[in-house]
């Protein structure tokens, strides 16, 4: 296919990302707006809130400045009248991450991943730049660079990890299959390790994702009343329930990733000097968002078990890796060392890194004083998530295998039952 065409097709997946996720928040922003002020009031004021939320949910912080009369009238203190707002609803960057891999994956395909990229994500900054300069206005601002850099640079994240999956399974008559090439030259056990590193990784990611939907689920199920009574105490109507709902669906993936944190161990803050752990928690009067309702009241030592989640998904990628290893072993009794502790280390920094980045995006405040510090802290729950996978796979890595007995060999109950035959057999013919 022609480049200029994989350019234009790439350029088309941005700019519908992009138009997804800004349509996400201006529908129900505008259904607002005309329930509640019918149309009165001037539209044109919807889109640079809805340009902030598209741009938080792309990681990129917004400096909230109020009116001093609305400070002093609201009756707020002094300092509450400015501050940032950087806690990102991570359904918009995993949004752009899903449909920028499928993107790039479908540039491998047609033999340009690199224009694909390059493309996609050079118009998803000249989108972000668009919105930036249309959007002004004296209560949030963002950083001119971030508000451009970030968006583009999670759009170029997803695009190039689809890229790149697909262009080392498939080929890409270029770099990848000269990398592909060299990794090739190498003994059976060193060459299967990148690919088993990465399939190992996942097992870990998407496991640990799953633990934390789960504790979410949980939590909603024997803590529902409360987030309940938060929602009745807002005292909002049927459409402000609805937004309310909306803006906790963006927020779900956020608060995925704080309960992964609490599972490895280290938990999240709550506000400054406010922690939720498996150990304890303490938080204080907790701020009236009902979805904090999930919030437990209380932590147990024996909790830490949870921690055994991230052992059990580090074993059962080193059992996937050690399967494949033995597969490819050059002789039966020939199982070298060193691949299988490179490869065990290799999974619990990878998992470590992969959650670094998660508890990074998950981390951030959405008000002043205590909600200025919400979130994991990334090098905590990298720690923790690394040892603890570490453990896991080296347990499956590096212990004994049990030899099996040649498929071929027949038991000793058959062999004896086979010669008593025989031995009828000749006593009858004499």
């Amino acid at each position: 296919m022609h480049r200029l065409l994989v350019a234009l097709l790439a350029a088309v997946d941005a700019l519908v990302a992009a138009a997804v996720g800004i349509g996400a928040v201006l529908a129900p922003l505008t259904l607002v707006w005309i329930f509640t002020f019918g149309g009165s009031a001037d539209w044109s004021a919807l889109w640079p809130a809805a340009a902030r939320i598209w741009e938080l949910g792309n990681l990129v912080p917004s400096a909230i400045t109020l009116d001093e009369t609305y400070v002093r009238d609201a009756g707020l203190p002094d300092d509450a009248g400015a501050f940032a707002v950087s806690l990102a609803p991570l359904a918009f960057a995993g949004f752009v991450l899903l449909f920028a891999a499928r993107s790039g994956r479908r540039a491998v395909t047609v033999g340009a991943w690199i224009t694909g990229v390059a493309s996609g994500t050079l118009t998803t900054a000249l989108l972000a730049l668009i919105v930036l300069a249309t959007s002004g206005n004296p209560v949030a601002a963002v950083p001119g660079w971030s508000a451009v850099l970030a968006p583009a640079a999670i759009y170029a994240v997803g695009a190039l990890a689809g890229a790149l999956y697909e262009a080392w399974n498939e080929g890409d008559t270029g770099p990848i299959d000269r990398v592909h090439d060299l990794v090739d030259a190498l003994p059976a056990p060193w060459r299967e390790l990148p690919a088993l590193v990465v399939r190992g990784s996942a097992i870990v990611l998407l496991g640990l994702l799953g633990a934390g939907g789960a504790a979410i689920g949980l939590l909603a199920f024997t803590r529902g009343g409360e987030v309940i009574a938060l929602f009745q105490a807002a005292q909002v109507d049927g459409l402000g329930a609805a937004s309310l709902t909306l803006a906790h669906l963006a927020y779900l993936p956020t608060l995925v990733v704080w309960a992964v944190s609490w599972i490895a161990g280290p938990g999240f803050a709550l506000g400054s000097g406010a922690t939720v752990s498996p150990v304890g928690t303490q938080v204080g009067l907790v701020p009236g968002i009902p979805v904090l309702g999930l919030v437990p009241e209380s932590g147990h030592p024996l909790l830490l078990l949870a921690a055994l989640v991230p052992v059990g998904l580090g074993a059962l990628a080193g059992w996937a890796v050690r399967g494949r290893l033995i597969a490819v072993r050059e002789s039966p009794g020939e199982e070298p060392v060193a691949p299988r502790a490179v490869a065990a280390l290799a999974l619990a920094v990878a998992s470590a890194a992969i959650v670094a980045a998660l508890a990074a995006a998950a981390s951030g405040g959405i008000g002043p004083g205590r909600l200025a510090v919400l979130g994991p802290e990334p090098g905590a729950v990298a720690l923790a998530v690394g040892l603890e996978v570490l453990v896991g796979a080296a347990i499956l890595l590096l212990g004994p295998v049990v030899p099996r007995p040649a498929a071929d060999a027949p038991a000793p109950e058959e062999e004896g039952t086979a010669s008593d035959e025989h031995a009828v057999a000749e006593r009858d013919v004499e």
